[in-house]
């Protein structure tokens, strides 16, 4: 997958869970859950571009980073929202699944930025 790919995926990722935050924001006790996967949603996608903006390969793993983290924010409050509200499980676990997938991908491109920084390291 090239970086302009991911730019595209975390976007859609980001507008989908909103659109998906408007089916749960009228329930008072699920509005937090809702705003705050809109954030940490829309933060994956903004800090993989800013990755892709580094400015050295630290700066790179440091805002991959970010974004691994947001990612698995995001798989909790979608848990969490199952648990809640069993009833959005149909809608809830593309968004859970396309998390992981990203998660995983963000996962691989750390351990290799790693080891690429390693190895210029010992060079």
């Amino acid at each position: 997958m090239t970086a302009e790919e991911l730019k595209n995926r975390t976007l859609k990722f980001g507008v989908d869970v909103a659109l998906f935050s408007k089916t749960i924001y009228e329930n008072p006790i699920l509005r937090p859950y809702a705003n705050q996967l809109i954030r940490a949603s829309s933060s994956v996608g903004a800090n993989y571009r800013a990755a892709c903006r580094a400015k050295s390969g630290k700066d790179f793993l440091n805002k991959l980073k970010i974004v691994e983290e947001e990612c698995d924010e995001c798989m909790f409050f979608f848990e969490l929202l199952k648990e809640l509200k069993p009833d959005s499980n149909t809608l809830v676990d593309p968004l859970w699944k396309e998390a992981n997938e990203i998660l995983s991908i963000i996962v691989a491109s750390i351990s290799t930025t790693r080891k690429k920084l390693n190895q210029s390291k010992n060079s």
